[in-house]
């Protein structure tokens, strides 16, 4: 299975997403067309599951005992993310989602929201399901708020953002938003 999702974000990149085939899935991966079509119905669906299989998926600290360090650890790992061909492979769906909306849709449905969401947003998530934050503090905005400063950081400078900068978007943006002080203490109104 690992050779075939590997085969099957390979031929996006060197294809296309336009161009992505089952011929040219199977071919990169050594084997038979029927066998993908046993279990995909097409190079999308294999692609999805490609992306799927590969995500990573947050995990909060189990004793819920330390939000600014799982808030980094998250952004670390999305960081690291940036750099994969799952990424380049989100990357392309979401160029494409005009001429793809049903591809896209299924990203959020079959792979971000199957796996709890986006990487701060599960942490978030799992500190107010224990009572550390309040949840209506998670607003939309709030659960892309690391995410889009990542992103945005990215574009500006072209490479990933720095440690300093992943300890500046918890310490000044999400943990103010969700009304907390970097040293976890609720922030005074």
């Amino acid at each position: 299975m690992q050779s075939i999702h590997e085969a099957a974000l390979a031929e996006l990149v060197a294809v296309g997403l336009g161009r992505l085939t089952m011929e040219g899935i199977a071919k990169r991966a050594g084997t038979a067309k029927t066998s993908l079509y046993r279990r995909w119905s097409a190079p999308h669906d294999v692609l999805l599951d490609a992306i799927h299989h590969e995500h990573p998926q947050e995990v909060p600290s189990p004793a819920a005992d330390d939000l600014r360090g799982d808030l980094l650890r998250a952004l670390r790992q999305l960081v690291a993310w940036l750099g994969t061909p799952t990424a380049a492979a989100v990357a392309a769906i979401m160029a494409e989602r005009r001429r793809y909306p049903e591809l896209a849709r299924a990203l959020y449905e079959r792979v971000f929201d199957a796996r709890g969401g986006r990487f701060t947003l599960t942490v978030l998530r799992f500190y107010a399901a224990r009572g550390h934050i309040d949840p209506a503090r998670i607003t939309p905005i709030v659960a892309d708020l690391g995410e889009a400063l990542v992103f945005k950081l990215a574009l500006d400078a072209d490479v990933p953002p720095s440690e300093e900068q992943l300890v500046a978007i918890v310490d000044q943006a999400i943990l103010p938003a969700v009304g907390l002080d970097p040293a976890g203490r609720s922030a005074k109104s």
